[in-house]
């Protein structure tokens, strides 16, 4: 089923690994078509994730050891091309980014019931459809296929779920990415309110979630961020913050909290172990401020501790996610959107840390049909 579809969009196109200059907008981009099985979902918000720079600098491949704000600028010489993508295999270009999408059906394909047009919906980043929901596999949205950064895109029926809820375009675009990463890291590691969770980069997308999330369950949230994001994140449920700058061993005693939620990594990586619990839990979905730590196998076997690596997700990630939307468990907070057209500028806010929460792009409502 097909309605009245313009031909051409405008999106973001990028262009290969490199700098801001590889984000190229265009007028005139072809409008896709749902396949079988899929639908068409007109754009009305998608959210700016860290892991577009990531890949768009090349940060995934293994030869990179620096942190992601090294090659912000102009991406990273060293990279492989072979390996520089979330699942190893080289990516596609011109690709159009963008893992968070809200948009509203307008269009369906062979297999899905005509009824979904005009659903405000959620386009799960994880896709499961492509695989046929194995264990351990998933496509990336907006890595291994095209994303939101768009005025239409297609996704999998099975993974495009419809959301009943007041809140606005905005708010819905910045959930899929991070608050599903921050759920999938609150179930491995089994978070419950007997946990006194230790959360870090706890003011970016992912950690704010976590904050959320995990006092959701009932958990003690300990965060770490800036002292000027202070308030905010106590605003969010955190029960205490912990300034990043801050030794961490001289804020919190040894063995002194259940759990991890590490976004961060880098050179400050060592005390998280040595503030977990003998039995504690790690988890790590993100290594902002560098891959590469230095770890003591004797602190892992020694305080029998359980480390997780959390990318996949089984479907009742974003089902819980879903759920929480609809009774208003969680809330988003959004710092700041912008038009489509101004991605770079979008990412350079992004990268230089001031806001709290989702910065967010908006596409443009109608096309025109312009020279790129």
């Amino acid at each position: 089923m097909i309605l009245a579809i313009p031909e051409r969009m405008h999106a973001v196109l990028l262009t290969g690994h490199g700098g801001p200059n590889k984000l190229e907008y265009h007028t005139d981009v072809k409008v896709p078509r749902p396949a079988k099985g899929e639908v068409l979902v007109r754009v009305a918000a998608a959210a700016v994730n860290n892991t577009d720079i990531n890949t768009r600098i090349g940060w995934y491949s293994k030869k990179v050891s620096s942190d992601t704000q090294a090659g912000s600028a102009g991406g990273f010489a060293e990279v492989d091309n072979e390996d520089a993508s979330w699942s190893g295999v080289p990516l596609r270009f011109p690709l159009i980014q963008g893992a968070d999408c809200c948009g509203y059906i307008v269009a369906v394909g062979e297999g899905v019931s005509p009824t979904r047009v005009g659903q405000r919906v959620l386009i799960r980043n994880m896709l499961r459809a492509p695989v046929d929901h194995q264990n351990y596999q998933c496509w990336t949205y907006g890595s291994d296929c095209n994303g939101s950064f768009a005025q239409y895109t297609v996704a999998p029926d099975a993974d495009t779920w419809s959301v009943s809820s007041d809140w606005s375009d905005i708010e819905l675009a910045s959930i899929p990415c991070s608050y599903s990463t921050a759920e999938l890291m609150m179930q491995r590691a089994g978070v419950n309110a007997n946990d006194v969770v230790l959360i870090t980069g706890a003011s970016g997308g992912v950690g704010s979630a976590a904050v959320q999330l995990a006092k959701c369950r009932g958990a003690r949230v300990i965060a770490i961020t800036s002292n000027s994001k202070r308030s905010q994140i106590l605003e969010l449920g955190a029960d205490d913050v912990i300034d990043r700058n801050d030794n961490l061993l001289e804020r919190l005693e040894k063995n002194s909290v259940t759990v991890v939620i590490d976004l961060v990594g880098g050179t400050a990586w060592p005390p998280l172990l040595d503030v977990l619990k003998i039995g504690g839990r790690y988890a790590t979905s993100g290594a902002i401020a560098g891959p590469l730590v230095e770890l003591d196998l004797r602190t892992l076997y020694l305080k029998d501790l359980t480390f997780y690596g959390c990318t996949w997700q089984d479907d009742n990630v974003f089902q819980t996610l879903i759920n929480y939307i609809e009774t208003d468990r969680i809330r988003p907070l959004v710092s700041k959107h912008y038009s489509l057209s101004d991605i770079a500028l979008a990412q350079e806010d992004f990268l230089s840390k001031k806001h709290v929460g989702k910065l967010v792009l908006v596409p443009p409502r109608e096309t025109h049909h312009e020279d790129s």
